[in-house]
């Protein structure tokens, strides 16, 4: 407990604003993905894999605490995983400004949507899915954390496989 008192009452360091921007910026993806959740079912979307969206909740969270409670403020950042992370965080970006309106973090499709195809989509068939591996991996390493990225690299892949494998399902019912 004393990594995390000292996150938040000594002065920030890298690792803080990190830590900071990941809460930040993964609050605010909960609030868009809600917003685009609640819009794209009053038109007509149906929810598919909803039984296994609570693991993630879990997963995610769980990542994110145990990175707080175990990181060492202090820790100096290793500048080639700082820009992969950064490198990371642009995909993301783009990826949302490319699929926009569609985006959240349910499997939410009906006949009637449209299948984007811009962007990374172009190249690759889930570049959010992508960049949560990335970031899984990269920000334990980043923080002197090499089994936390190990572990959860093999869970997400686990929940990633089944869940691609569900959202795959629903994309060549519209293709």
């Amino acid at each position: 407990m004393d990594n995390l008192g000292a996150i938040f009452t000594t002065t920030p360091t890298l690792v803080t604003w990190v830590l900071i921007y990941i809460v930040a910026q993964r609050l605010g993806e909960l609030v868009y993905a809600n917003s685009n959740t609640k819009r794209l079912l009053s038109e007509g979307g149906k929810e598919f894999g909803a039984d296994h969206y609570h693991w993630f909740i879990f997963l995610h969270s769980a990542w994110l605490a145990i990175i707080f409670l175990l990181v060492d403020p202090q820790q100096a950042l290793n500048p080639v995983l700082l820009a992969m992370f950064v490198g990371t965080q642009i995909l993301r970006v783009w990826t949302l400004a490319s699929i926009g309106r569609w985006w959240t973090t349910r499997i939410i499709s009906a006949p009637h949507f449209d299948l984007v195809k811009r962007g990374p989509y172009k190249f690759i068939s889930h570049p959010n899915y992508l960049v949560v591996v990335l970031e899984i991996a990269i920000v334990p390493l980043l923080m002197g954390l090499p089994w936390v990225a190990l572990i959860f690299t093999v869970l997400n892949a686990i929940l990633l496989r089944h869940r691609i494998g569900v959202e795959n399902l629903v994309l060549d019912k519209r293709g």
